[in-house]
């Protein structure tokens, strides 16, 4: 599959950070970069980077057959060598923890474009509205495919028909994007706050990791389903997968540490993390369950949920949560307590000023632990 890009002339490619490029515009700017930083580099570094000065780099990147690195300048990751055949070299988002090295190739990505348009429907002449940094691979994979398809990679929402966005940025964007037709939700689960709120715009839910790139997608409200030549296993209740979309270096079968249940027709339902599958009593309640009921209570903007050590139940639930207000802790809990299970009702609760969250917007949950501890 080409990674050249896929526009041209005076379409627009790119209208970022008050910069606008056309494809004829954009094109020469590659070119450029490749004369100017050198055919022979071994790896371009686009982690510092303003986002269309990144964007050519990463296309540079492409055309030349070098590997280019987007990550988080914070948070770098260790990476001892750069695999011969790496076009990408990215990191986790650190979720539960340090991020972690990884390099993919062109194809791995490349490949998975036309399944992504087939379900998303992006066209040549949308603008594709990008809501985070590059480091965060769901955002990057959003802005390269828009270019792969001749589309205008956008931070303007007025102008806006299609936007990337993690579940609560979607919220915030939707009141500022006149024009929005689809939304291309990732990251965490789609809740009923953010449906209701993108309520008349077309929602396209997809999961993946970034060591997997694309395993399933939906248009909503119809089921997940596994994208043609992804193979998928449940083993103890945990998700593996096969894809030809995988990083380099992970097993032909790789665990993504989500529960999950497969049905017919490629059809999946996850469940939530494995690492947040909290046994209480002999029963098991998925953190993200509960986090799903919590935020729809009056007063709440966010919750994370973590299982506490319990000498007799083996873990009891916490739950820390980020209030907007207009509500008491003690009001939160009393309408918790009618609308969870005996087992999934917290015993501790711990209001937080901010949710600490990954760059792609996910609660990161291993510093949610630390600061409890």
């Amino acid at each position: 599959m080409s990674s050249e890009l896929g526009g041209s002339g005076d379409q627009p490619a790119l209208d970022f950070e008050a910069r606008t490029y056309t494809y004829a515009e954009l094109d020469r700017a590659i070119d450029r970069w490749i004369l100017e930083h050198g055919p022979g580099a071994p790896a371009y570094d686009a982690s510092t980077l303003p986002v269309p000065d990144a964007l050519i780099c990463v296309c540079a990147a492409a055309r030349q057959g070098t590997a280019v690195i987007v990550e988080n300048p914070d948070a770098r990751p260790d990476r001892a060598v750069i695999p011969p055949s790496a076009f990408l070299l990215v990191a986790t988002s650190g979720s539960t923890g340090r991020p972690r090295p990884l390099a993919r190739t062109a194809a791995s990505w490349f490949d998975s474009f036309p399944a992504f348009t087939a379900i998303t429907g992006i066209e040549a002449t949308d603008h594709v509205l990008i809501t985070g940094p590059l480091h965060a691979t769901m955002h990057l994979f959003g802005a390269v495919h828009a270019l792969w398809r001749g589309a205008c990679v956008t931070d303007d929402p007025s102008r806006a028909t299609v936007v990337h966005a993690v579940p609560a940025v979607l919220r915030e964007v939707v009141g500022k994007a006149p024009k929005l037709r689809t939304a291309i939700v990732a990251g965490t689960a789609l809740d009923d706050g953010a449906r209701a709120v993108a309520d008349g715009i077309g929602i396209v839910e997809y999961y993946g990791a970034a060591e997997l790139s694309l395993v399933a997608a939906r248009r909503v409200p119809e089921p997940l389903r596994l994208l043609d030549g992804v193979d998928a296993d449940i083993r103890d209740g945990l998700l593996y997968v096969r894809s030809p979309y995988s990083v380099i270096g992970v097993p032909e079968w790789f665990g993504v540490g989500d529960l999950a249940e497969l049905g017919d027709d490629g059809e999946l339902t996850v469940l939530g993390r494995g690492e947040s599958a909290i046994n209480v009593g002999g029963t098991t309640v998925v953190a993200e369950d509960v986090e799903r009921i919590l935020e729809t209570l009056d007063g709440v903007v966010a919750a994370a949920v973590v299982g506490s050590p319990h000498s007799v139940l083996g873990e009891t639930v916490t739950a820390v949560v980020e209030l907007d207000g207009t509500a008491e802790i003690g009001d939160v809990r009393s309408r918790a307590r009618r609308m969870l299970t005996k087992e999934a009702l917290p015993r501790r609760w711990a209001p937080i000023e901010s949710m600490p969250r990954t760059a792609s917007g996910k609660v990161a949950r291993g510093r949610v632990r630390d600061w409890l501890a």
